[in-house]
């Protein structure tokens, strides 16, 4: 895939302002993309929407393919007449800046289950017509996730495989009985998916037609508490008898880590889905296809070889690299969807054969600034080394922000970044990277939104591997001025991005 000069900005919808505790996909989702029309950008890069579990991560989501309710606006449930305004009276005081998700979820949940048992009192027969076509077209894999998602609310035990063995091995007699018995539960969990893709569909809409495209998040992996290890246990390496993950994900020592990372969610028994025509991994890119423009791939060169970690060991240090057939899967999700709009996040230890596979494709690969200046001039990330089909950004979502980085980083580093710029812009280096970015000869430019405000480390997203205080920031509603906007449009038209992309 080959794009056209644009730009665009990195930001999850968690991260809106909103009276509610956390982003949704309300009135502040619109006036941020008539932000992004008015500064001349033409895409809004977002993080995986699953619904989330502990952790709160994005890429540790209860399903492949379900959206996250939190970001459900319930303004938008009161504007169908499923709230009214009086619901909304005894909010508690959310904090501005960060996501309190137990304050969110403890307050948001009440609100989506009276709406849900007014849409089933009093739905008119056109939104009962559009919630059955919704239930029937998304069938392959939301009548596992409500199920699952009802079982989780009725268990003591809070990962499936601990569950009683009959309805953790999904068992035909216990699936019936299950089904009966939470009946209600599974209508809730199928009626919040509906509203998340109704408002959800109305936003893209609303971006689309303003030439704003959106680029979604796929990670590779999925977590092992979600409905699709549940659902199909044959296509991960799992121990048979307990349902604990044999082969854990991860990467070994890395830049963020000198143990490696840890992911814990099982990786794929590659055997079987080849013998499967890989049929789930392509309904999950028919399923993510649905609504976003293009798909920016997690972990890209797992799909060449993949780090396993076995079963009991506590770091990754111990792992092995097991090969996997990206060109197989890639060439029969081709077969049966078309050329595929993907891009490929190929940081880490990229070999020859990885990077022979996202060129076989024509993915565009990532750069990201802040790699740029810790060698020589043979460093990847310098920005005359790009190739133009790549996306260049200046930090991503496990980055520290701009001006974080540039306080932490050592001395050979500035000072080979003063060389590089010839001199510190007075706007900050935040602008600086931002200049850089723009002015690459790669296709496509990222910036994520804290680094166009200037924030630094306080505002920065994840640490990876930190166990909680991650993916809480938002910014306030002022942030997006009409100044920033002009600004950022100068630099966008001055460098030849403000174009209308065809994907």
């Amino acid at each position: 895939m080959h794009l056209l000069r644009a730009s665009g900005i990195l930001l999850h919808p968690t991260c809106f302002p909103s009276q509610f505790g956390i982003g949704d996909l309300g009135k502040e989702a619109y006036r941020f993309i008539d932000f992004l029309q008015e500064s001349g950008q033409r895409y809004w890069q977002v993080l995986p929407l699953g619904p989330t579990g502990y952790g709160n991560s994005p890429y540790m989501s209860y399903s492949a393919m379900a959206g996250n309710p939190m970001l459900i606006s319930p303004e938008k449930l009161r504007d169908e007449g499923l709230l009214q305004e009086e619901d909304f009276a005894n909010l508690p005081l959310f904090p501005v800046e960060k996501v309190d998700y137990q304050q969110v979820i403890a307050s948001k949940i009440p609100l989506l289950k009276k709406s849900c048992a007014n849409f089933k009192a009093h739905a008119t027969p056109e939104q009962e017509r559009a919630f059955a076509d919704f239930c029937q077209t998304k069938a392959y894999w939301l009548d596992d996730y409500a199920l699952f998602m009802a079982l989780k609310d009725a268990q003591e035990s809070p990962n499936w495989y601990t569950w009683e063995p009959e309805i953790a091995r999904r068992k035909p007699e216990a699936m019936d009985a299950a089904r009966l018995l939470l009946g209600g539960a599974i209508f809730y969990h199928k009626f919040t998916q509906y509203e998340f893709f109704r408002q959800w569909s109305e936003l893209k809409q609303y971006a689309n037609e303003r030439g704003i495209y959106i680029i979604g998040d796929i990670p590779i992996y999925v977590a092992h508490d979600s409905a699709d290890v549940w659902a199909h246990p044959e296509i991960f390496c799992l121990d048979k008898q307990t349902g604990e993950a044999k082969l854990m994900a991860g990467v070994p020592p890395d830049y963020f880590s000198s143990t490696g990372q840890l992911w814990g969610n099982p990786v794929y028994d590659w055997e079987t889905l080849q013998k499967q025509d890989f049929n789930w991994w392509v309904q999950r890119f028919e399923a993510m296809l649905d609504y976003v423009d293009i798909i920016r791939i997690d972990h890209f060169r797992g799909f060449e070889a993949f780090w396993a970690v076995p079963k009991g060991e506590k770091t990754a240090i111990n792992g092995k690299w097991i090969k996997a057939p990206g060109e197989q899967l890639f060439e029969t999700i081709k077969r049966k969807l078309g050329k595929l709009p993907v891009l490929a996040e190929d940081l880490g230890t990229i070999t020859p054969e990885v990077e022979a596979l996202r060129d076989k494709f024509e993915f565009p690969g990532m750069k990201v600034l802040q790699f740029a200046f810790g060698s020589d001039a043979n460093n990847p990330y310098l920005p005359f080394n790009y190739q133009r089909n790549a996306v260049v950004y200046t930090g991503t979502h496990d980055n520290d922000t701009t001006v974080g980085w540039f306080h932490q980083a050592s001395d050979w580093e500035k000072q080979n970044l003063l060389l590089y710029l010839g001199s510190f812009s007075p706007d900050g280096i935040h602008w600086d990277f931002i200049r850089l970015a723009l002015s690459s000869v790669a296709n496509l430019a990222i910036i994520p939104l804290q680094d166009l405000l200037g924030l630094g480390t306080e505002a920065r997203m994840n640490f990876p591997s930190k166990a909680e205080g991650n993916w809480e920031w938002r910014y306030k509603a002022q942030a997006l001025s009409e100044e920033l906007a002009k600004k950022l449009k100068t630099l966008t038209t001055l460098y030849g991005r403000v174009c209308q992309p065809k994907l």
